[in-house]
């Protein structure tokens, strides 16, 4: 036998840790005659603190994350390229690139007020940059936060116990349920680059690894908060995540049994082959090995990974996502108040909506679709809406579409998995169609 990892001290951190990650993030705290979050608390007040400067925070960290960004891609020096932090805010391709740079354009002619209408209305970039604000707001609140939910054990202890249930639900191994655990907790994109790691070292088979990528990779708490947050319904959160969840697993169970993730080879990479045992040890249950593997987890745990971990989640938000948020998030709104392209495209949307019966159909239409470029932008579309049960069932639907170009589409379609364009552009109207008749039903259950 082995060294036993089960002490009173990890076990400790492993119970203490975790159960204020889930304090902060989950448990839903009264406030007037709704309710919120710890987090949700803290986010205000932090947004509060900074009161009108933060359109200018916003605007000098986009300008800063296309200078050096743009320093780092004709340059390449070590310091950034060998720096993990740096690396992960500042190293990018041309098409991020581009978007870093036109996010700060924009950020400069929002904030001064200089340009053409349709990029500095209140409907277009000044929508961003106020949404960014509440954005900043929130990454500052959780990244320190998120460890004691990620780094404490109950990750690898959820793992371990969903084991049994995720090889005959979804045709894939059991440790698949710690991608899918390591994207609620974490971000989706982080669970992509881990799924693929895994593929590339023979734990999963091309079938398998694409199915995770597409199924598994939901988006993190914080961000459906945030998400909610957006369009207004904060205070439904409990049965805004719990619906997020349900269906989630509904499409799951159902993605992997039709094309065109059914069709993938079911092969091991051919130079590693397969590298997969995934037996728990005779001599202890499966409650036992859980226990085992999250004081595991814990002792590794202390106040300098929260530090490091969120610092992680800070650079990667601040300098690589609300830069791009902001340059694709004003384009598509430019787009979709501007010119009627959303609605010839998402016509037939708004009948199935409608067949449906939910409220706003037509004008809810656009931001069915429009989640395939990034997750965000539905909400940003449904900010105008003004039936709750809308902009519940939408916000929902942009959650558990999961392919989004911008944070999961270019590293699959980069990976070595057999999907393209086209392969991601299906399984994400599939997910849309079938989503939906599933979310209106818990809507009208719940609202």
């Amino acid at each position: 036998m082995g060294k036993s990892y089960v002490t009173k001290k990890n076990l400790f951190k492993f119970l203490l840790g975790s159960a204020f990650g889930i304090l902060m993030f989950l448990v839903p705290i009264p406030q007037g005659e709704s309710f919120t979050t710890l987090l949700d608390f803290l986010k205000s007040w932090i947004k509060g603190l900074f009161g009108g400067n933060l359109s200018y925070i916003i605007m000098v960290m986009l300008v800063f994350s296309a200078v050096v960004s743009l320093y780092d891609f004709i340059a390449k020096p070590d310091w950034i390229r060998k720096n993990h932090y740096l690396s992960r805010a500042f190293s990018t391709t041309p098409l991020y690139l581009g978007s870093k740079i036109l996010g700060a354009v924009f950020a400069v002619m929002i904030v001064f007020k200089i340009g053409p209408e349709m990029i500095i209305s209140a409907d277009t970039g000044a929508t961003m940059i106020d949404l960014c604000g509440t954005l900043f707001s929130i990454v500052l609140a959780f990244s320190f936060i998120l460890p004691f939910l990620t780094d404490c054990g109950i990750m690898e202890f959820l793992g371990v116990i969903a084991k049994p249930l995720v090889r005959p639900l979804f045709h894939v191994p059991g440790r698949a349920s710690v991608d899918l655990i390591a994207s609620w907790f974490g971000a989706s994109n982080a669970a992509v680059i881990l799924t693929r790691e895994q593929y590339m070292k023979g734990f999963y088979t091309k079938r398998e690894a694409g199915y995770i990528m597409t199924n598994f990779s939901l988006v993190s708490i914080p961000f459906c908060l945030m998400v909610a947050d957006t369009m207004g319904i904060a205070n439904l959160f409990p049965p805004f995540y719990l619906c997020i969840c349900i269906v989630g697993i509904i499409l799951a169970v159902i993605i992997a049994r039709i094309p065109p993730i059914k069709t993938i080879p079911n092969t091991y990479r051919e130079s590693v082959g397969k590298q997969i045992n995934e037996e728990i040890p005779q001599e202890k249950g499966i409650f036992a090995h859980a226990v085992e593997m999250s004081c595991k987890r814990a002792e590794s745990f202390n106040v300098k990974t929260v530090g490091t971990s969120g610092l992680e989640v800070l650079m990667g938000m601040f300098f690589d996502l609300i830069p791009i948020v902001v340059a694709w998030g004003t384009l598509a709104l430019i787009i979709a108040t501007y010119t009627p392209v959303f609605d010839w495209i998402s016509y037939p949307m708004g009948l199935y909506l409608k067949l449906l019966g939910v409220p706003e159909a037509f004008a809810a239409a656009p931001a069915t679709l429009v989640g395939f470029t990034d997750m965000f932008i539905p909400a940003l579309l449904s900010v105008g809406l003004t039936s709750v049960k809308t902009k519940f069932i939408i916000g929902v639907l942009s959650l558990v579409q999961i392919i989004y170009l911008t944070e999961v589409g270019t590293i699959i379609i980069k990976s070595e998995i057999p999907l393209n364009f086209w392969n991601l552009l299906v399984i994400f109207l599939e997910r849309t169609i079938v989503a939906l008749p599933l979310i209106v039903l818990f809507a009208n259950l719940v609202l």
